[in-house]
């Protein structure tokens, strides 16, 4: 029973001058019942409206005059959203990600749902005379008698079953119940969103060498109760997963609970099927696909100790566990790990504050780690351990296809002639083929196919990005812009022009040259529909189709023992997307999908199709060398000034008027500047975003680059405010993306 006067209140109201504690009397006949981490129903405002809040804690004192202080009206649950330790990730993603304490725990809560319950129908056998009621009705022949009839055959059916497989209303249903003929029984439905029978029980595997000290450095790390994440970098197809299981089989059988992170769901369904497999119903898996209703039954279930492993992506860190054990990010490298919605927070971050609180363990795996994470290995801040061979001991042979020398030697097709006899051997030879192509549809850039050549902006050391409508080229960073050349500066040639292969395009080639050959394609516009991706990589899997054409949805957790051919089309496209990020994304992508070759016993073979070739991100994927490219890469930033050694903040006003977005953004501008006398801040120019108009919304941004990330986001946040003060900016979104990981 809470003893305390006053419960503090955070108000369900995405408002600024309104996120902050209120306080509120306990009413004497809930005293029992109310707890940290409820909702809660209170007026407010001179109109006392009752709006919905959360309970964050109780004080017996407050500096407020008493008889103003309202009392709770009600309480809607019997449970608590969240408790104590996500209260206190809730207040750092507020600090942290710049938005209201409303808004992040909103992120962590589930939707609230009632039990999900089914009403059961059956004959009232206990009724007098049922039997001869029952028959008298039949012959009657009626809607009620088709319903009687179902039931003779196939009784404790729900009300919905009854309704569809007869396709009736309710009504009669509800009028036999009404007359004691029918009895409706009501059952609170525990659905797990697993099919257990779908799924093959996997056994321990044989570690290798470089699995077991693998395993035995994270267990020795564990057992010293050491607070540093660990990096555990493997190579593609090196057993990481097979590590991870083995790490969380200890926690469970020391009774706590683990976090396993992915990606996306739907991108490794082997890396699913192998956790399911060995860990059975202690284990329940989270994605988009979920209903509300599937979603806050997993909660609840995890809540009340149901189920030990979650398996999810990015918003599985919220799952309520009380003793977590350890969590594992799996390719901690992908983008997808950063909310690209308020609150935008980076589950890596959450990550590691979760592990402090609740004084567990953070595993963060890749093939190719992030920029920023191998910085704080190399700072002393994360224990690295290292997976450097495939489980197969087999290395990939891979090459790379110099375009220029097939334009010289007359050869204007998509495919390369390794690349075109390498995909006809395959076929021949009845071994699969994965064909990679990342087109982003508006990443296009100027380049010059005989030389390669690539535009890029002198201030930035970024490529220009090409805009149809302007029929020009914009910097993302500095907003500077320039005509488009009709001959190439560089070796004077006619071959410049704006890049952009589809995977369409990809497949109408394929379909043109190899016509007898069984293609799959597997990208943004054939998975739409629910299970279509899964459909496909079954299909594949099966053999059932020679190729596979793909996006980055076929780069990574797809293991395919008869693919021996893996092409990338053109690495260009990833290595000038206008980003500082580009080298590094190229490396990733392309290192990530020559991973997807020679998995079992058939040797692998890559093809990689550039007109840079020089460039060091594609030479340090030929060496398979991450080091060497990490040293390259991190000497780049630190010239450039980029991330880790600045931070990165975008400022974006987009509207449907567009005059008003400009007048707007540059209203701030000159806020910005007009205050930036003394801290020295980079502030670029107000430009065009790099979709410039999306949902009948222009978009407009401004760039700003500092190395004291407090300092930065608290100019911002003041210089928005004057914005909203003094303009209007009714009908507009003001969006904030502090270091983000794709190009605004």
């Amino acid at each position: 029973m809470i003893n305390m006067k006053y419960a503090e209140i955070i108000l369900d109201i995405k408002n600024k001058n309104v996120d902050k504690v209120f306080h509120y009397v306990i009413p004497y006949h809930i005293k029992e019942k109310i707890k940290i981490g409820m909702r809660a129903f209170v007026p407010f405002g001179q109109g006392n409206y009752i709006r919905e809040g959360y309970i964050i804690g109780f004080v017996d004192n407050t500096d407020i005059d008493i008889s103003l202080i309202k009392e709770i009206k009600s309480l809607p649950d019997d449970y608590a959203l969240f408790d104590e330790n996500m209260i206190y990730i809730a207040k750092f993603m507020k600090e942290k990600y710049y938005c209201t304490l409303s808004e992040t725990l909103q992120c962590i809560m589930p939707k609230i749902m009632k039990e999900k319950i089914d009403k059961y129908i059956n004959i009232n056998y206990k009724l007098e005379n049922i039997e001869q009621i029952v028959k008298e009705i039949i012959l009657k022949n009626n809607v009620q008698s088709k319903v009687l009839s179902l039931l003779k055959k196939s009784d404790n059916l729900t009300v919905n079953e009854i309704t569809k497989l007869l396709g009736i209303s309710k009504s009669p249903i509800n009028t036999l119940e009404k007359n004691g003929i029918l009895t409706i029984t009501e059952k609170v439905i525990n659905k797990n969103d697993i099919n257990l029978d779908l799924y093959k029980k996997t056994d321990k595997l044989v570690l290798n060498e470089d699995q077991q000290k693998a395993y035995n450095f994270i267990n020795f790390k564990i057992e010293q109760n050491s607070d540093k994440p660990i990096l555990l970098y493997g190579v593609t197809g090196s057993g990481k997963t097979e590590v991870y299981i083995r790490i969380i089989e200890d926690i469970l059988k020391k009774g706590k609970q683990a976090i396993f992170l992915v990606p996306e769901i739907s991108l490794t369904p082997q890396t699913v099927e192998r956790v399911v497999g060995r860990f059975g119903n202690r284990v329940s898996v989270t994605h988009s696909k979920l209903s509300d209703a599937e979603r806050f039954s997993q909660w609840q279930r995890a809540k009340n100790g149901k189920i030990d492993v979650i398996v999810g992506a990015r918003s599985a860190i919220f799952t309520p566990f009380k003793n977590l054990g350890v969590i594992v990010i799996d390719e901690e490298h992908e983008s997808t790990y950063k909310s690209e919605t308020t609150p935008k927070y980076d589950v890596r971050e959450v990550a590691k504050q979760l592990c402090k609180i609740n004084k567990c363990h953070l595993i963060l795996g890749s093939a190719t780690p992030s920029v920023e994470t191998y910085f704080e290995v190399n700072n002393g801040n994360y224990d690295l351990v290292t997976m450097a061979n495939r489980v197969n001991n087999s290395m990939l042979d891979i090459k790379i296809v110099d375009m220029r020398e097939e334009i010289e030697n007359g050869n204007r097709s998509i495919f390369s002639k390794e690349l075109f006899y390498s995909i006809k051997n395959n076929l021949e030879k009845k071994e699969q083929t994965i064909l990679f192509l990342n087109r982003r549809g508006h990443s296009n850039f100027i380049s010059c196919r005989k030389c390669g050549y690539v535009m890029e902006c002198e201030n930035c050391n970024i490529s220009y990005t090409y805009h149809l409508s302007d029929n020009r080229v914009i910097c993302h960073y500095c907003g500077s812009t320039k005509n488009i050349p009709n001959i190439c500066p560089s070796c004077q040639s006619k071959y410049i022009k704006y890049f952009g292969i589809g995977t369409q395009k990809v497949e109408e080639q394929l379909k043109k040259y190899f016509q007898n050959a069984k293609i799959l394609r597997m990208d943004a516009d054939t998975v739409r529909k629910k299970n279509t991706h899964k459909n496909i990589l079954e299909k594949f899997k099966n053999q059932e189709a020679d190729i596979l054409i793909g996006t980055q949805m076929i780069a990574k957790g797809l293991d395919f023992p008869n693919v021996s051919l893996v092409g990338v089309i053109s690495a260009d496209i990833l290595l000038n997307i206008g980003d500082y990020k580009s080298s590094e994304k190229t490396f990733q992508l392309i290192m990530q999908v020559s991973g997807r070759a020679g998995r079992a016993e058939k040797k692998g073979k890559v093809l990689i199709q550039t007109y840079t070739p020089e460039h060091y991100s594609i030479q340090f994927v030929k060496e398979n060398n991450y080091l060497d490219f990490y040293e390259k890469e991190i000497k780049e930033r630190r010239e450039n000034d980029y991330p880790p050694f600045c931070n990165i903040f975008f400022i974006m006003i987009s509207g449907e008027e567009e005059e008003k977005v400009l007048r707007n953004i540059k209203f701030l501008s000159n806020v910005m500047e007009h205050y930036n006398k003394r801290t020295k801040f980079f502030i670029s120019e107000p430009v065009k975003a790099y979709i410039y108009k999306l949902n009948k919304q222009y978009r407009y941004k401004i760039m700003l680059k500092a190395k004291d990330e407090v300092r930065l986001k608290n100019f911002v946040m003041y210089c928005v405010d004057i914005l909203k003060e003094k303009m209007d900016t009714k009908n507009q979104h003001i969006i904030l993306s502090l270091n983000p990981n794709n190009i605004q």
